[in-house]
This record gives C-alpha cells, structure tokens and sequence, in this order.
C-alpha cells in the first residue's frame, strides 16, 4: 500500500498573493476545511505545506500555503499533486476503497475466466467505471454497480465480476 494519497492537483494560480487553483480528486471537496497540512510532489521530491486558508470556486479548491506569497512563487507549483499520509486518514466505509489500491488487480468473471487487470477508475457522475486491460492491451468497460462488481478482494489481489448482457 502506498504511504501517500494523491487529493488533488495544482492546475493553476488564483489571483496575486500566492494561491493556487486545485482540481479535487476525492468525493469530498470539504475535505480541505479539516486539513492543515499537505504534502506536494515536486520534480525535487516530496515537501510538506500548512494551508493557511481554503475556498472554492466552481467544483475547485482554493489554497493558500504558508510561505507562498507571491503568484511566481505559487506558479512553482503548478501541475504538481497534493498528497496525504495515508495513516492520518479516517477509515473508509465497508465496500469502498482508494482508487491507488484497486489498479493493478486481476479482474476474474464469476466463472473463473481471467478478463485482464484493472486499469484505470473514471467517474461518469452516475457510477464509476472500471477499465480493464487484457493480455492484447484490449480494453474492457466495467460499470461500477451491483449488479456486476461482486467481490474485491484487496488481499488475494483480485475483483471478481458478472458480466450480464450486452457488457463485452
């Protein structure tokens, strides 16, 4: 399991005095209100922030971190990912899970039948869809609901699924 989770991502500036503009990466937007501190990927590594303020504005997030002052020095930070540490997150619902800890889990039918691995997770406001890789880079889309996704097993790396008509 990864140490960190990415939250967001810095795709631009806000105004002069060194905020910048965050596309949110969580179903929780307000999630921001709680946070002081937040860790951000630079080409030069990891590096911690204190968020002295939050806003949002149309579906993104607004920070301002302390010892960014300026809007050059804010442009620093932009296309860089915003990181939690994993072990200060509350723990998630039964049956939900982190994006990062399904990718790369073999995706079985319920009969046994090895469709490929998972991925990547894409949100379509109504349910989530799983991609599936093949072994000939053939993808296959998954819709996230019941009706299909029948057991994720993060220990045995593995999702097993119904494929009901109309689906490959």
């Amino acid at each position: 399991m990864t140490k960190y989770l990415e939250v967001g991502q810095i795709v631009n500036t806000f105004g002069i005095k060194g905020m910048v503009k965050v596309k949110p990466f969580t179903d929780n937007i307000k999630r921001f209100d709680e946070q002081k501190n937040v860790y951000i990927k630079l080409s030069k590594g990891i590096k911690e922030y204190e968020i002295e303020e939050v806003k949002y504005h149309k579906n993104m997030v607004l920070l301002k971190f302390k010892g960014i002052e300026t809007i050059e020095e804010a442009n620093l930070l932009r296309n860089s990912y915003i990181l939690v540490d994993r072990k200060k997150e509350k723990p998630l619902e039964e049956g939900t899970y982190y994006i990062v800890d399904l990718l790369g889990l073999q995706v079985f039918t319920d009969e046994g039948v090895l469709l490929g691995n998972l991925k990547d997770i894409f949100n379509t406001g109504s349910n989530d869809i799983y991609v599936v890789e093949d072994e000939n880079k053939k993808e296959i889309l998954l819709p996230a609901i019941q009706d299909v996704i029948k057991n994720i097993d993060l220990e045995g790396k593995k999702i097993t699924v119904h494929l009901i008509d109309g689906l490959l």
